[in-house]
């Protein structure tokens, strides 16, 4: 039986923290995280999710640094640019990297808008980290002069945080699907998906938020059918007591453990939380399994030899 694959790369696994963040070194990064892709296109069906915060960062950056020259672009539209630039960057590399190896998939991005409530709770409490991150002088500075809500992100230091409404469902699906079942290589919903909220005439319209990409890939997953949810981060796996003498990676663990050690504040909302959530829901939505691990693991984690796995007991 044919695999079908969603796998979710994180916005630091294309940008790391500390990179110089030049198209050069993005490409060059991009590359070696798209490699391991390639196995998993000669087993079977992939799609492929991606994550922007540092790109989007960025564009926020740009936003302030040039507002009095060229007018700041609304958050749904810096989405919007990321989506676009960093689908180009993974299409073409990994579109160049099958032909290497003779493979004749084709790599198709298709730019995602993921409908939103108006209602949702999470406009009126942003819990989303954006941006880069700021000593807490600059953060007491932006939130008298900018009025962005501001929050320490995993001692790190302080970042802005914007609504993150949980999404609902792709707009594009029947296109993205069309193209699935061809047996294309999709890139779809990146960076979560556009928000958008849908008015009683059937209209769409974009709104100021930033929407977890794990959890658009559970919408994505769950509506392709797909069994295997892969999360490619930073880290190898999953560990408890993350950084302390006490740390311990985490091979396995059941949905119920996983609710159990989030509960316990093991998983912080700007790292491992979202991922553990949405591997949380996408089992209880009827996937099969997920996994969490690094680029560079990726294939042992399919062997059984890295990664964390979680799965449902029954």
């Amino acid at each position: 039986m044919t695999r079908s694959f969603v796998v979710s790369i994180g916005g630091n696994a294309l940008l790391p923290a500390g990179s110089a963040g030049t198209i050069e070194e993005q490409y060059r990064i991009t590359r070696k995280t798209m490699a391991p892709i390639v196995d998993l296109v000669r087993e079977g069906r992939v799609v492929l999710t991606h994550g922007n915060g540092p790109v989007v960062g960025n564009i926020l950056i740009r936003n302030e640094a040039a507002r009095a020259q060229v007018p700041p672009m609304p958050l749904d539209v810096c989405g919007a640019d990321s989506q676009g630039g960093l689908g180009y960057m993974i299409q073409q590399t990994l579109q160049n990297l099958l032909v290497e190896e003779g493979l004749a998939h084709q790599v198709v991005t298709v730019v995602s808008q993921v409908v939103v409530d108006g209602d949702d709770p999470g406009f009126r409490n942003p819990s989303k980290p954006i941006g880069p991150f700021y000593g807490a002088e600059q953060a007491l500075e932006f939130e008298g002069t900018k009025g962005w809500r501001m929050v320490q992100d995993s001692g790190r230091g302080f970042r802005r945080v914007v609504p993150s409404p949980m999404p609902k469902r792709i707009v594009e699906m029947p296109a993205i699907r069309t193209l699935y079942d061809a047996g294309h290589v999709v890139i779809a919903a990146g960076g979560g998906g556009i928000p958008v909220v849908e008015d009683p005439a059937g209209m769409l319209h974009g709104v100021e938020a930033v929407i977890d990409k794990d959890l658009a890939s559970v919408v994505l997953a769950t509506a392709l059918g797909a069994r295997s949810l892969l999360i490619i981060t930073a880290v190898d796996a999953v560990a408890i007591d993350y950084g302390k003498p006490t740390q311990r990676w985490l091979s396995s663990l059941t949905p119920e453990d996983a609710a159990r050690h989030l509960e316990e504040g093991q998983f912080p909302e700007g790292s491992m939380g979202p991922k553990i959530r949405a591997a949380i829901r996408f089992l209880s939505e009827g996937g099969g399994e997920v996994c969490i691990t690094s680029p560079s693991r990726v294939l042992d984690a399919l062997e059984g030899r890295a990664g964390t796995w979680i799965t449902r007991t029954t």
